[in-house]
């Protein structure tokens, strides 16, 4: 009898870094045993070799910043049945939407001697703003084993055992004493979700959003605390509108934070 076929994956770079398809190189072992079960198809980062679709999964890295990515994200969409967004560039359009909150152009006439050669978007968005997403993971960069979790589950046709906590929670179990309290440092942790181990407050430094808003945490109550604690006027604003500045959340925030700034 002829083996059962493989369910297909492929995994897609937009604009980005690269740094959430390194984090699935560097499962390793797990990776290994993983290839047992699917059929990486297309994954230029890990092989040249590569074999058409369609496919069953799709993971995509990386936000929508020019209008051949626009384009290219609707074909992909097409050919993969389940397609999810990997890392705080696909969900919120990472570090490249910061020139959403300004004039894009004006930035790269003051960056690159002819601005002209330039065929770039205005805004930065994420995968879903552009075609439907199944399932987003947020991280910069994304959790491997989050990927792992994903994978299996969807191969096991289960809900994936995702965190629903804050990084405060990482935080209480680490034993790592809260920044704010203990260092008056601005930090994103409470309404931000989990999945880096803490990384930043481990090392007595405010978390930056890195997973993207938590779903349940009321965001705009945070807002006069982090006023609170900042060191210098607008640091609250600026953490707000970081590497996940663009996520709606934390984008009203930051819009509250700067009405009250000019309020006052």
């Amino acid at each position: 009898m002829p083996e059962p076929r493989k369910p297909t994956v492929a995994v897609y770079k937009f604009s980005s870094c690269d740094g959430c398809q390194l984090s699935i190189l560097n499962l390793e072992d797990d990776l290994l045993a993983l290839a047992a079960s699917v059929d990486i198809a297309y994954f230029l980062e890990a092989s040249s070799a590569t074999k058409p679709g369609p496919y069953d999964i799709g993971l995509v890295e990386g936000s929508i910043s020019t209008p051949e990515e626009a384009e290219r994200i609707v074909a992909i969409r097409r050919q993969c049945t389940t397609l999810i967004a990997l890392g705080t560039c696909a969900t919120a359009g990472g570090i490249q939407a910061l020139r959403n909150f300004g004039d894009a152009k004006a930035l790269a006439a003051s960056v690159y001697p002819h601005p002209e050669y330039l065929d770039a978007l205005p805004t930065s968005t994420p995968i879903g703003a552009h075609v439907p997403v199944d399932l987003e993971l947020w991280g910069c960069p994304v959790n491997k084993h989050q990927v792992l979790e994903v994978i299996q589950a969807l191969l096991q046709r289960r809900r994936p055992q995702l965190p629903a906590t804050s990084v405060c929670a990482e935080c209480k179990r680490n034993g790592t004493t809260c920044v704010i309290v203990a260092d008056g440092v601005p930090c994103l942790g409470p309404i931000t979700q989990s999945g880096c181990g803490a990384l930043c407050p481990g090392v007595r430094r405010g978390c930056y959003g890195c997973f993207g808003p938590l779903p349940e945490a009321e965001i705009e109550s945070m807002v006069p605390i982090l006023q609170a604690v900042q060191r210098f006027d607008g640091e609250a604003g600026l953490l707000l509108r970081h590497i996940s500045g663009y996520a709606p959340a934390f984008a009203r925030a930051a819009e509250l934070l700067a009405g009250q700034e000019t309020d006052a």
